[in-house]
């Protein structure tokens, strides 16, 4: 590394509402039912994090078939399809949704709007699990369009009962041109009154967007199945800043650090921040002097627990953590 040596760390980065609900079912159902618990597909899409409860006890699976009778069964924050639910109910396990809140709202306004007659075009990524969670709430009517181009080859069998949702971890800009080419084609397509990309993906890349022109590097912690890590890796790239994503601080390359007085450092919605600290340390090892973390948008949302798994203190009456929620500070 060269001259000032410095760790930008971008603000807000790391755990969300959604995963760190998630995880904590997942840590609840654990301790109250003990092991194993079984979790349709990876809680989240980070690799420490499914290791971490794998070794608690969890076992990931992703056909039903795998899972025992009697079972507790917690679905990831994904969500699943309408035939995932109805199957896993008719079989009798112990059900615990960790879909995450946002995504459950998308299929809400689904089922709803379908109700009225209309078909749907969904923006996103063909073989994501919330993609086929989603479109899954329907057994016909909703069409997957991944680009712009896709918009022009789409033909849903009517047009004026049309309306647009979409995969809640997208590039927010990548989102906008798509729907702009929906609008363009579809003059009457219904728009959802609030965006469905949720508020954890926009803050996490409109702090790229403030980050990046301001250093030589960008380093994003994330595994590589994880949707909205990629995408702020993107756009750290689109925004003319080199930029990498590792799984943890050993994936990290000297060689992206020779030229670099100053680092960008985020981590993406599913990256816990012990992993940010192990990319801290070995950049420090390089030969970072300094870490600053940057001015952004305080996260306070909290998504509640399923009823069957608060714990209740007797003595207080008080509801028992079980988790602290991961730090999101230097």
């Amino acid at each position: 590394m060269v001259d000032a040596k410095e760790i930008l760390l971008a603000e807000p980065r790391g755990f969300c509402a959604g995963v760190d609900r998630a995880i904590e079912i997942v840590e609840r159902a654990l301790q109250k039912f003990g092991r194993p618990i079984y979790v349709r597909h990876e809680i989240v899409h980070n690799t420490f994090v499914v290791n971490d409860l794998k070794e608690k006890g969890a076992i990931f699976i992703e056909e039903l078939d795998d899972v025992p009778a009697g079972a507790t069964l917690v679905f990831s924050a994904h969500g699943v399809s309408k035939a995932v639910q109805e199957e896993a109910k008719a079989r009798g396990f112990s059900i615990f949704d960790a879909t995450c809140p946002l995504v459950t709202k998308v299929h809400i306004e689904v089922a709803k709007l379908a109700k009225e007659g209309y078909e749907f075009l969904m923006i996103g990524h063909k073989g994501h699990p919330e993609v086929e969670g989603t479109m899954g709430q329907l057994s016909e009517g909703i069409h997957l369009v991944e680009d712009e181009d896709d918009v022009a080859k789409v033909n849903p069998k009517q047009t004026e009962l049309l309306a647009v949702v979409t995969q809640t971890t997208l590039s927010v800009d990548d989102a906008a041109g798509i729907k702009a080419a929906i609008k363009a084609r579809f003059p009457n397509v219904r728009e959802p009154k609030q965006q469905d990309i949720c508020y954890a993906t926009q803050n996490r890349q409109d702090a790229i967007k403030v980050l990046a022109p301001q250093v030589d590097v960008v380093i994003v912690v994330g595994s590589p199945t994880s949707s909205n890590s990629n995408r702020l890796r993107e756009l750290a790239d689109r925004l003319g800043t080199p930029a990498y994503m590792v799984d943890n601080a050993d994936e990290l390359q000297p060689a992206w650090f020779d030229t670099a007085a100053r680092v960008g450092l985020t981590a993406g919605a599913s990256a816990p921040e012990v992993l940010v600290n192990g990319v801290i340390a070995r950049i420090k090892a390089l030969g970072a002097v300094s870490v600053r973390k940057m001015d952004g948008v305080e996260e306070t949302m909290k998504f509640p627990l399923p009823k069957g798994l608060k714990m209740i203190d007797p003595a207080t009456g008080l509801e028992i953590e079980v988790r602290k929620a991961p730090e999101t500070g230097a």
